[in-house]
C-alpha cells in the first residue's frame, strides 16, 4: 500500500462486498434463457468456501492453482479463492490443445485444476497429469463432474475460510501464459502490487461506477479482460454479465447492454459487417442526413447490436481500421483504441473520448513512460510490467532495456501529442525481392474493412511484390456457393485497387487471394486472442505461394 488510493485486490473486494453486499455482481446464464443472479454477499461466500477447501488439501502458500474454463461466474469466484487461500492462480485458455495444457501444467508445476466450461475438453484432458487433483464447476463437461469433486458440493461442505491470506505487494498473484504466436507459452508473472496499482488507477481513466455494466466474453484468462472486467468489477462494483455461447452472443449482449464493452477488431467487424447487410453502407449514408430520421436510424442500428447504453466502447489487441472506426461513429459510438500486452497488464496507451487520432493508440495511462529505441521498437515503463517470465531470467533479461523499459517487439511512432501509432511488429516486418522493408499489419486493417473478409494476411519475403490471402466469414462464403461470386469478385477488384492507390510502390499487392478455409482457434490458425499465426499460415499454403504471386487481380485459392 503506497497511499489510501491504492487498494489490493483482496481489500477492494471486502471493501466491495461490505458497500455492496445485496446488489448483483453477476449474471450468469444457465441455459434456456435461464440466469443465476450472483450478489457480492453470495459471490464472497462462495469464494471464502472454496478457500477453505483448497486450503484443506495441504498445499504450501504461494502454490501454483490452474484454472481452464470459459468465462463464467465461476471462473472469477475461483480467481478470489486462490489468492484468498494464499495461492497463485494460473489461467489456461479455454481452447487449448492437450500438448500445450500438458506444457503448461508441467511447466507451472500446479498440482491442482479447475476444469469449467469447456468445449475441447476431451482433447485437452489428456494433456492433464495424472496426480493433479481436478475441481468441476457446475458447468463443466459431464466426465470431469464424474470423476472429479464438484463445485456446488464443495461449497456446501465447507464454512467460509476465517482466516484469508493477506497477500504483500510482492507475492505473487498470477502467472499468465502468454497465446503465442510461435513455441511455448512462456509464464508472465506478476504481483498483488501491480494488480493493486491498475485495479485502482482503472477507475479514474474510464470513469466506472457501480451503476455500470459489462459483457464478458473475451477470454478471462487474457489479461485484457482479466484488468478491464474482474479488476473493475472488484474495485469499482458494477454488474458483470457472462456470455453463454458464440451461439448466443446476440441474446447476451442485449440482455446485458453494456455501458462500457471491450472488443477485438474481429468482433467490431463483425458488428459492421451484419449490420451493412442489413443497410448497406450508401443507403446509410443518405438516411443519416435527413433530420430526426437519422438520429432513428443510429438508435435502431446500436440498440439490434446490443450498445445502445454503450458509453465507452474500446477495441485493443490490434489495430482497427480508419473506416470502421469512422462508420462506428457516423451511428453514434466512439470506438476508442487501447494498447497494452500481457506484460504489462495492459496498462499502456488509452484513446481518451474527444482526442481521438484515427490509427493512433492513445497517449501514455497514468504512471506509464513511453520511448522509442534506436531501431523504433516501442519500450514501455509501466506501473504494471511483469517481474519477469516463470522460470526463465535469461528471456527475462531479453525483454527489458536499460532496466526497466519492457520491449514490447513492436515498432511504432509517437506524436507531438504524444499520441502513439503502431506501424508493425518488429519480427513481421519483410523485405520483399527488392530489398523493400513492408510492414503488413496496417495493410491488412485496410483490407478487413471489406464486408465479407473476416481476417487478411499479407505476405511477401522473397516476392517481387506482395500478396494478401483472405479468410472469408462463413456467411459470405455460402452466399458465394450461388450467383453473389461474380458481385463479390467485383468488389474485391475495387478493393485492391482502393488499398493499392494507399500505399508506397513497393507495398502494393500483386495479388488477392481467396482461400477456402477459415483460421480459427480451433485449426491453430490464430491465437486464442485472433491474432494471426503468421508461420502456420505460411507453411500452410506456402506450395501455392509463387504460383499465386505469378497472377494478378483476385485469385480464388
Amino acid at each position: 500500500m503506497t497511499d489510501g488510493s491504492i487498494r489490493a485486490p483482496l481489500e477492494a473486494f471486502e471493501q466491495t462486498v461490505a458497500r455492496r453486499a445485496n446488489a448483483t455482481a453477476m449474471v450468469q446464464p444457465l441455459g434456456g434463457g435461464q440466469v443465476r443472479n450472483y450478489t457480492w454477499k453470495e459471490m464472497q461466500d462462495e469464494a471464502l468456501r472454496m478457500a477453505a477447501y483448497l486450503r484443506s488439501l495441504g498445499h504450501p502458500r504461494g502454490t501454483h492453482i490452474a484454472l481452464m474454463s470459459k468465462n463464467c461466474a465461476e471462473w472469477i469466484i475461483a480467481d478470489l479463492a486462490i489468492w484468498l487461500a494464499g495461492y497463485v492462480s494460473v489461467p489456461l485458455y479455454p481452447t487449448l490443445t492437450s500438448t500445450t495444457v500438458g506444457q503448461i501444467m508441467e511447466h507451472s508445476e500446479s498440482p491442482v485444476l479447475f476444469v469449467g466450461k469447456l468445449d475441447v475438453w476431451d482433447e485437452a484432458k489428456a494433456g492433464v497429469p495424472d496426480h493433479v487433483h481436478q475441481i468441476a464447476f457446475s458447468q463443466a463437461p459431464d466426465d470431469a463432474r464424474a470423476n472429479a469433486p464438484r463445485w456446488e458440493d464443495l461449497i456446501k461442505a465447507h464454512e467460509p475460510l476465517a482466516d484469508p491470506d493477506k497477500p504483500s505487494g510482492e507475492d505473487m498473484a498470477t502467472i499468465i501464459y502468454t497465446s503465442g504466436t510461435t513455441g511455448m507459452p512462456k509464464g508472465v508473472m506478476h504481483n498483488h502490487g501491480a494488480f493493486s496499482i491498475v485495479g485502482s488507477k482503472l477507475i479514474d481513466i474510464y470513469q466506472l461506477t457501480d451503476q455500470d455494466r459489462m459483457i464478458s466474453y473475451l477470454p478471462l484468462s487474457h489479461v485484457a479482460e482479466r484488468a478491464a472486467v474482474e479488476l473493475s468489477m472488484i474495485y469499482v462494483g458494477q454488474t458483470i454479465f457472462f456470455a453463454e455461447s458464440l451461439e448466443t452472443f446476440g441474446e447476451d449482449i442485449k440482455r446485458a447492454r453494456p455501458t462500457m464493452f471491450f472488443a477485438v477488431p474481429r468482433i467490431w467487424n463483425k458488428f459492421y459487417q451484419k449490420a451493412s447487410e442489413a443497410l448497406p453502407p450508401k443507403k446509410l449514408n443518405k438516411l443519416l442526413r435527413i433530420p430526426i430520421l437519422g438520429g432513428i436510424v443510429r438508435k435502431k442500428i446500436l440498440t439490434a447490436m446490443g450498445l445502445q447504453d454503450c458509453r465507452a466502447a474500446l477495441s485493443g489487441a490490434a489495430a482497427l481500421s480508419p473506416e470502421l472506426i469512422d462508420w462506428f461513429n457516423k451511428v453514434g459510438l466512439e470506438i476508442l483504441e487501447v494498447y497494452g500486452m500481457t506484460e504489462n497488464m495492459a496498462w499502456s496507451h488509452t484513446t481518451r473520448s474527444g482526442d481521438q487520432r484515427v490509427g493512433w493508440v492513445g497517449t501514455p495511462n497514468e504512471g506509464v513512460e513511453c520511448r522509442l529505441s534506436d531501431v523504433g521498437e516501442i519500450l514501455v515503463k509501466s506501473p504494471g510490467n511483469m517481474v519477469g517470465y516463470y522460470k526463465e531470467p535469461e528471456k527475462t533479461d531479453e525483454s527489458f532495456e536499460d532496466g526497466d523499459w519492457l520491449k514490447t517487439g513492436d515498432k511504432g511512432e509517437i506524436d507531438p501529442s504524444g499520441r502513439l501509432r503502431i506501424t508493425g511488429r518488429v519480427k513481421e516486418i519483410f523485405k520483399t525481392e527488392k530489398g523493400k522493408y513492408v510492414a503488413p499489419a496496417p495493410i491488412e486493417n485496410r483490407l478487413v474493412s471489406q464486408p465479407g473478409v473476416e481476417q487478411a494476411c499479407v505476405m511477401g519475403p522473397g516476392l517481387s511484390q506482395p500478396i494478401a490471402l483472405l479468410s472469408l466469414s462463413v456467411e459470405e462464403r455460402d452466399r458465394l456457393m450461388g450467383p453473389d461470386r461474380e458481385r463479390f469478385q467485383g468488389e474485391l477488384e475495387e478493393l485492391l485497387k482502393r488499398v493499392n492507390g494507399q500505399l508506397d510502390a513497393h507495398e502494393r499487392l500483386r495479388c488477392l487471394v481467396v482461400v477456402p478455409e477459415e483460421w480459427s482457434v480451433e485449426n491453430g490458425m490464430v491465437t486464442p486472442t485472433l491474432k494471426l499465426k503468421r508461420n502456420v499460415l505460411e507453411d500452410h499454403y506456402q506450395q501455392n505461394i509463387d504460383k499465386w504471386a505469378s497472377q494478378k487481380g483476385v485469385v480464388w485459392g
